[in-house]
């Protein structure tokens, strides 16, 4: 591996006494940093640290033993990580060498300092730890690792155990390491999902690695391809999943939902488990709840998707058992999902607040017209132009005034619902075409139209808490995906048609929308009592 390596021997010119384990003193010493550190530059570089409590949270994960030889932390920063895991190794460990990554100049000083602590401190007890900071591009470095035809070839002194929070920004498609990288990615990559295959490929067989990213990597098409080559190199046994969206890297302002997972370099055997465990963040991960599920439950590796699930609770499998047994997808009902044409800030001249009877415009729906099992349009009060002009250049953004499932792209945090969805029947707002903000997504049927009672069913089922509790099982974002959308379960259409015609049938379908699905589809009674609790 190539390297301009800062080590021992060019220690950063801090010269703080040594006063705590060598996790703190890294993290001490990349505080420092951080405040000569332009936040432009951090966010530039996606540099985000791990706090001291999760460093050790990971690095028992780890749990490196006697016979530990060679160490990877790929995404170094001050050195936390490497230092935690050094921290585990036991009394007369060793000999034992690490190789930390950090492209940053003054930060590659800083670890390289905190290794150097870290040396003295283990030579205290008995263990000879050596140490090379590699001043380079990971991904670029290793990308060869990659390639389909080394696959099955030994990697060059590969790794016993790995230890990462790496970087978190998109690359552009013509970025040198997305190219170098082009076999496991699709559309726009994130550079982490790089560190993490590269990681993987770079373990020596049995080999351990333990990661703390975002969760967006576990479902969607942009990581398919990243998640075939990742689930064939390692196996996870442990997933970590914290409840707070920031509390652990509450400094960062990081709203990605984070998970840490513990991978293996070996087949999985026919019994294989997953210990998963939760903890609303930083300050009770000393005391997580925990649970053991079969490894078929968190990811399938015999199906095409390879999504990853988190079923923290025995009620998620519950949930995960009920909704794979429906037999449909929007695909094989013969529909399809699209995002709404129309990009605000690319159509402002279109953009109305009020219709003038003098030109003709059509009602523009977004994000906030579409409520559980109802849209609401025009909402007095609403400070964004309700209305679109027609004219013959922007026809191709406007949709024919049918029968279709409207839902919201995005939710807010704090929502009870991640799914939320509403009937929209043709010529109720418009006589013949209407438009549809980006934040939306539309369900229509490929030939032909959906009917009011399969547009209203199909709401009734996508907006439900049991289907919302599965869509949370395998997805961290706020953001739903048309993609993620296809994917999904469904029951029979003669079910999704039944329980639209009830809901027809009467008043306030929003109110009597889950008890109507439930007892249609016959949840049973335990099941919808536990998702009511919760959702």
């Amino acid at each position: 591996m190539k390297a301009n390596a800062a080590t021992a021997a060019r220690p950063t010119p801090l010269a703080l006494p040594l006063e705590g384990s060598p996790a703190e003193e890294a993290a001490l010493l990349g505080g420092l940093h951080l405040q000569e550190q332009a936040a432009e530059r951090r966010r530039e570089l996606g540099q985000y640290f791990t706090p001291v409590p999760v460093a050790r949270f990971m690095a028992r994960l780890a749990r490196p033993g006697r016979r530990v030889r060679r160490i990877l932390d790929p995404g170094a920063g001050s050195g936390v990580l490497a230092c935690a895991l050094l921290e585990e190794l036991p009394d007369g460990a060793g000999p034992v060498h690490v190789d930390a990554f950090e492209v940053d100049h003054g930060l590659a000083r800083v670890c390289a300092d905190s290794l150097s602590r870290a040396q003295a401190w283990l030579l205290g007890r008995g263990i000879e730890m050596t140490f090379k900071v590699h001043e380079t591009d990971f991904v670029r470095a290793n990308a060869s690792c990659l390639s389909t035809s080394l696959f099955e070839s030994a990697t060059p002194d590969p790794y016993d155990v790995a230890i990462l929070n790496p970087p978190y920004f998109k690359l552009a498609k013509a970025d040198p390491r997305a190219r170098a990288a082009a076999e496991i990615v699709h559309g726009q990559p994130n550079i982490y999902a790089l560190f993490l295959a590269i990681t993987a490929s770079l373990l020596a067989e049995k080999g351990v690695m333990v990661s703390i990213t975002p969760r967006s990597f576990t479902t969607g098409d942009y990581f398919r391809s990243f998640r075939e080559h990742l689930f064939s190199q390692v196996t996870p046994e442990t997933v970590h999943l914290f409840d707070s969206r920031q509390d652990a890297f509450s400094k960062d302002e990081v709203l990605q939902e984070n998970v840490i997972v513990r991978a293996r370099k070996a087949k999985p055997a026919p019994d294989a488990s997953v210990q998963v465990s939760t903890s609303a963040g930083v300050s009770d991960l000393g005391r997580p709840r925990t649970r053991t599920v079969p490894l078929e439950s968190v990811v399938d590796l015999r199906s095409r998707d390879f999504v990853l699930h988190i079923p923290t609770a025995e009620t998620d499998d519950e949930v995960l058992s009920f909704v794979r047994a429906w037999p449909q997808t929007l695909g094989s009902l013969g529909l399809s999902v699209s995002t709404g044409p129309v990009v605000a800030f690319r159509a402002r001249e279109s953009l109305l607040y009020e219709a003038d009877a003098a030109e003709e415009a059509v009602p523009l729906l977004w994000l906030q017209h579409v409520q559980s099992m109802a849209v609401r349009w025009p909402i007095p009060g609403v400070h964004k132009p309700q209305f679109f002009r027609v004219e013959p250049s922007t026809q191709k953004l406007l949709l024919p005034s049918d029968n279709y499932v409207v839902m919201r792209r995005f939710s807010a945090k704090e929502e009870a619902r991640r799914l939320v969805a509403a009937p929209l029947y043709g010529r109720e707002l418009s006589e013949s075409t209407l438009a549809l903000e980006n934040h939306l997504n539309y369900i229509y049927r490929l030939r032909g139209s959906l009917t009011r009672a399969e547009a209203t069913g199909l709401s009734a089922v996508i907006g439900s808490a049991l289907l919302d509790r599965y869509f949370r099982v395998s997805n961290g974002n706020t953001q739903v995906n048309a993609t993620e959308l296809r994917a999904l379960p469904l029951p029979a259409l003669r079910e999704i048609t039944a329980i639209g015609e009830e809901l027809l049938d009467g008043p306030d379908a929003a109110a009597r929308a889950e008890e109507v699905m439930t007892r249609i589809l016959h949840v049973p009674a335990v099941l919808r009592a536990e998702i009511g609790r919760h959702g």
